[in-house]
This record gives structure tokens, C-alpha cells and sequence, in this order.
């Protein structure tokens, strides 16, 4: 059982948490795209400040790791990374699908019956970052960009209710027909990360602090202005 600062900052919601012994007892969240950079830090703070403690009170931190926005991604790993060499704690990493996979027991839209969950984090146009989980939370596909169509996921809806849940569900909702598909759109939280967090504490699955990297899954492209700045 331990004190965890959750951060989750990988799509357009920002979110903090507290999890103490595996319960949330105090979050922040903001749903304003693009405001990791100007609230993650005063978020954690604030926090923190509810409870009444420093980050030195702190058994650890747990960042969502991706996939997901680059920039967002970056900026919750580099606020976890910096919170955990300063105080000397463990640094640990929850998967952007594994949280929203979580998210969805924590919201309720799980179907009666549901044979698998696939989150689905928005990428560009009809391209998500998804994998297939079963309702308890096992892996069992790898996680990879797909173009969804017609015929994505058809054995899985063959056999039953599936909640395709994220940012980049509904998006999907038209070219899925199926009876058996479920739609939730949804942002991964930090509200939903403390199991997955008090698990990766009690198994020391710690990372390392100086070396640990976010999950971008696609590699950033920078583009270039076609405006004249001059």
C-alpha cells in the first residue's frame, strides 16, 4: 500500500491525482486542449497542498506514458521524472490504453456481456492507437496505429459485445455498424490509474529515472510555416 501522485497528460485532457493505499483521495482536471504546459505543475501542487503534503510525503509517482499527443507526453514525464529525481522516489508508468481501459469500469459503460475493450486514443483522420484488451485488463493484442474501416475488428465483434472506448471511438462509430459495437468517448484519467499504479508499486516495476522515454508509438514531424514571417 502506498501515497501516489498520478499524472496523466497524454491527450487533450489534463488530469492529477492523489491514490492513497489504491484510492484516489484528491484530482485536478482541466479539459482545455493544449494546457499541460501551464497547469501540470500547478495541478500537482495543488494536489498536494489539499492533503496537506510535499512530494517528499510521496512513496512515488506514476505518469501515463502514451500513447498519445506528443507535447502532452512529454510534458507529464518530464514533471514526473523532475518530482522523482528531486525527491529521491520511485518513478512509475501506467499505458495511455491500459488507463482508459480502466476508465471505463470507472465510468460504468462497460456492456452487459462485453467480450473485450479497445481504447482507441485519436490519431489523425480516420487513424486511432489502439489494441484489443479483455474486460479485466489483459493485453492481448499489440498496441499500433490503425486506419479503422469496415472490417476492423469483425472476429472480435463475431463474438460478442465489444466497447470500443477514447477519443478516437466515436469517430469510428459510422464505419462499425455492427450490433455488437459500443461507443463511449472518453479521456484517459488520472482518476483511473490508481490500481494500475498501487500494482506497479507493489511489483517494483520502477523506471529508471534519467532514461525513461515516453511511448510516442509514431515518431514526431516537425513542419514549417508556409506563412512569411518576414
Amino acid at each position: 500500500m502506498a501515497r501516489i501522485l498520478l499524472i496523466e497528460t497524454s491527450t487533450a485532457q489534463l488530469s492529477t491525482a492523489l491514490s492513497e493505499d489504491g484510492t484516489v483521495t484528491a484530482s485536478r482536471i482541466c479539459g482545455e486542449p493544449r494546457m499541460q504546459a501551464a497547469l501540470t505543475a500547478p495541478f500537482v501542487q495543488q494536489v498536494l497542498q489539499e492533503k496537506g503534503l510535499s512530494v517528499k510525503d510521496l512513496d512515488a509517482v506514476c505518469v501515463g506514458k502514451g500513447p498519445g499527443s506528443y507535447t502532452g507526453l512529454r510534458v507529464g514525464v518530464s514533471t514526473a521524472k523532475g518530482l522523482c529525481f528531486g525527491a529521491g522516489i520511485p518513478l512509475l508508468s501506467a499505458g495511455t490504453l491500459d488507463i482508459l481501459v480502466q476508465e471505463a469500469h470507472r465510468l460504468g459503460v462497460v456492456p452487459e456481456g462485453c467480450r473485450y475493450i479497445v481504447p482507441m486514443v485519436d490519431a489523425r483522420r480516420m487513424e486511432v492507437y489502439s489494441a484489443v484488451f479483455t474486460p479485466e485488463g489483459r493485453q492481448l493484442s499489440e498496441t499500433k496505429p490503425i486506419v479503422v474501416d469496415a472490417g476492423s475488428f469483425a472476429a472480435e465483434l463475431a463474438e460478442g459485445p465489444v466497447l470500443f472506448i477514447g477519443d478516437g471511438a466515436l469517430k469510428c462509430q459510422e464505419v462499425l455498424p455492427s450490433p455488437n459495437a459500443h461507443f463511449a468517448d472518453a479521456f484517459p484519467s488520472a482518476l483511473a490509474m490508481a490500481s494500475l499504479a498501487e500494482a506497479a508499486y507493489a511489483e517494483k516495476r520502477f523506471e529508471d529515472v534519467a532514461y525513461f522515454e515516453p511511448f510516442y508509438l509514431k515518431d514526431f514531424v516537425a513542419t514549417v510555416s508556409r506563412k512569411k514571417l518576414f
